[in-house]
């Protein structure tokens, strides 16, 4: 993800440029957003590993710390009825096909910009 321009968050460009595992169907992920970040599953692979389907999780807030602070505590679950994201693996990393969006292999995040 390019900073400025596709990310506002050095923490996301970061991130999607980070080496990934390989990809397997269970592995958690985090989509990137501009500065959000939101819990997927890997839920389909391709024979190739280029491309895989992602599917958002539920997610709980377990801390009371309030809207506005960067800490952030969360519960994570499975969610059948979550969204699904194409991917695809490019020389930039893995990207949500379409939309842009990075997405970070092997580690489940969510984080709401409190700022916004």
């Amino acid at each position: 993800m390019k900073l400025g321009s596709e990310t506002g968050s050095l923490i996301n460009h970061i991130a999607s440029r980070a080496a990934s595992p390989r990809p397997e169907v269970g592995m958690p992920a985090t989509i990137l957003l501009w500065t959000d970040r939101c819990p997927a599953t890997v839920i389909w692979v391709s024979a190739s590993g280029k491309t895989i389907k992602v599917q958002e999780d539920a997610y709980r807030r377990t801390d009371a710390r309030g809207y506005y602070t960067e800490e952030q505590d969360y519960e994570y679950s499975p969610d059948p009825a979550g969204r699904v994201e194409t991917v695809r693996l490019t020389k930039r990393g893995w990207r949500v096909k379409g939309g842009g969006s990075g997405v970070m292999l092997g580690h489940r995040e969510r984080y709401e910009d409190p700022s916004f």
